[in-house]
């Protein structure tokens, strides 16, 4: 029987899909679980959509609990995808209508953020723009159209 611990990288077979993660036959007979948050770096909805069974997977051992159960990984094997770089010096991908923007525009993110850090910041950015923009119309007399404070 094959030994191996944490940290192991190895190939294996997709024996079973559960709406939690999918069962993979490993060498030496032993089998192991991908849970669904270790499967991909994108939101996996359904395994399904990722895993097929028979599928060849590689592997990473990322936990032996002390039932001796197998816990693996198949998105710590892959390199995470690279953030989308903005061209240096400012250039802009559209041609033409290159006019001024008006301030306190915040353009929204291009790519959807994909980890709860990222989303928080968006949401964040995207407040407090919200809440300069009313303090501006307050401030410039907002309430002549009636239904403000008196």
């Amino acid at each position: 029987m094959m030994e191996f611990g944490v940290g192991s990288i190895l190939d294996g077979k997709v024996t079973g899909i559960t709406k939690f993660g999918a069962f993979v036959a490993l060498p030496g007979g032993r089998s192991g679980l991908v849970h669904i948050s270790e499967i991909a770096y994108t939101y996996v909805n359904e395994v399904s959509d990722h895993l097929k069974e028979g599928q060849e997977v590689r592997v990473k051992v990322i936990g032996i609990d002390q039932s001796n159960r197998i816990n693996l990984s198949i998105k710590q094997v892959t390199p995470p995808p690279q953030r989308q770089q903005r061209p240096a010096g400012g250039g802009r991908s559209h041609q033409g209508g290159g006019g001024p923007r008006p301030t306190g525009f915040v353009r929204p993110a291009p790519k959807e953020p994909t980890d709860f850090e990222d989303r928080l910041k968006q949401f964040m950015q995207s407040s407090d723009s919200k809440l300069s923009e009313l303090r501006y119309i307050e401030k410039k007399g907002g309430n002549r159209r009636g239904g403000g404070r008196r």
